[in-house]
């Protein structure tokens, strides 16, 4: 065998891998496109229809490029925004498990993790193992990291509702109390945004955008 000839054989091989590898990662592309129709019980500021997962983890994303200063430790921002960008993929299976159906909830975990399996592992393995390992880092929230993205990711809701009127809160019967209770911890990533949080409660109550009680 002549050497141009072995080089050619070696130089096909790597163009195999090369596309191998680009077909996986196109694959899943294309598959979290559907993302885009998970909706959310949240609404858009306009009041007219709700966000969907793509819109909301982009606008999270956007959240830690601009208030990274307001987290309470040293944090790695590249990380908190692949953390915001991969968090919730898995609503493509799972669906989007309204934060206060407590029903919904007892099984969230369990629908979410099968469907990590799924998703994630439709990548190679070198991205399928970092893209859960970034899933399960939120779901802990317990680096730095981590707690400053579930403190924008709860945050954000709060937004819509204040701007929509309390839309979404209302019709569901939503109380001060349970917003209270999903959302203090965002003091855990920031003390000066659950300040904030604790204002636009406030004055959603007292607007009569959220119940008292």
């Amino acid at each position: 065998m002549t050497k141009n000839y072995r080089l050619t054989i070696h130089s096909q091989e790597r163009a195999n891998a090369v596309n191998s590898r680009l077909n996986t990662q196109m694959k899943f592309l294309v598959e979290i496109d559907k993302l885009k129709s998970v909706l959310r019980q949240s609404y858009l500021i306009n009041g007219k229809q709700r966000e969907n997962s793509a819109e909301h983890s982009w606008h999270v994303a956007m959240m830690a490029l601009v208030l990274s200063e307001y987290a309470d430790n040293e944090i790695n921002l590249v990380h908190v925004v692949k953390i915001l960008l991969v968090h919730d993929i898995v609503e493509i299976d799972a669906g989007d498990t309204y934060c206060y159906d407590d029903t919904g909830l007892l099984s969230q975990m369990e629908r979410e993790k099968k469907a990590a399996d799924r998703i994630f592992g439709l990548l190679p393995e070198d991205q399928a193992h970092e893209m859960f390992a970034l899933w399960e880092e939120y779901e802990a929230h317990v680096t730095p990291e981590a707690k400053f993205a579930a403190a924008l990711d709860r945050l954000m809701p709060l937004l819509h509702n204040y701007y929509t009127e309390g839309k979404s809160w209302q019709e569901h019967g939503i109380t001060r109390e349970q917003v209270i209770n999903r959302n203090a911890c965002i003091s855990e990533g920031s003390e000066a945004l659950w300040e904030y949080a604790l204002s636009i409660i406030n004055k959603s109550v007292s607007q009569g955008y959220l119940a008292a009680t």
